[in-house]
């Protein structure tokens, strides 16, 4: 089989980065990386010669490219049916697919007043009524993937669904966000927190965020 290259941005403030990668640290399935640091004077230029899209991450499979996390994160299901990156379960899987995808989609009022930086500690930030809905909506989500799904005695492991999946990739930012910002989306939601991040690939991504030498002053005055 071809190599697995992904090109991502900043482990620090790439949130859309962190889901493939997550999800590939997790399944133990091998990659090159390549990073480009955002918000530097050639990183649109260096972005252009992987993909048109403009955006990062970008996955190489040999001759094939794919943008976009969500669809990485479903290519690489595809891919690598051993992996079980989406749960067995068609309910359990449905919902999965669900959430994913509202997480792909939605959530604006939350990521524009918490940018993800990894580095930062910032409690008492003022919660707006609209980041304030997010936050509750996301708590809901983990809570009814938890109980209806995850806390089941054959289900696998601490994740929404047990085992490790996709959707635990595609909510990974909120969940570096909510540690940044010192959210508490309830007890549920905060023993599903604690699980993600003692994940090794979780801690590998905080410990590598954390050691990155350059700053981007853009991200880290907001």
């Amino acid at each position: 089989m071809a190599r697995l290259v992904l090109v991502i941005g900043n482990k620090n403030y790439s949130s859309w980065s962190m889901r493939p990668w997550i999800l590939l640290k997790a399944a133990g399935i091998p990659f090159e990386e390549v990073m480009i640091p955002l918000q530097q004077p050639d990183t649109a230029a260096r972005i252009a010669e992987h993909t048109p899209a403009g955006r990062l991450p970008v996955l190489k499979h040999g001759g094939i490219t794919v943008w976009e996390s969500l669809a990485i994160c479903e290519y690489l299901a595809e891919q690598f049916p051993d992996a079980a990156l989406w749960p067995a379960d068609t309910a359990a899987r449905a919902m999965a697919r669900a959430i994913a995808n509202e997480m792909h989609a939605g959530f604006q009022p939350l990521r524009q007043a918490m940018p993800m930086n990894v580095r930062r500690d910032r409690p008492g930030l003022a919660i707006s009524p609209e980041v304030a809905a997010n936050i509750a909506r996301i708590g809901a989500i983990w809570r009814e993937a938890r109980t209806r799904f995850g806390e089941r005695p054959d289900s696998g492991g601490p994740f929404l669904f047990g085992r490790f999946s996709v959707a635990d990739a595609m909510f990974a930012p909120v969940i570096s966000r909510f540690r940044t910002y010192h959210v508490d989306p309830g007890p549920v939601a905060r023993g599903y927190m604690d699980a993600f991040w003692r994940h090794p690939a979780a801690r590998a991504w905080l410990a590598e965020s954390e050691a990155e030498g350059w700053p981007t002053p853009f991200y880290d005055d907001v």
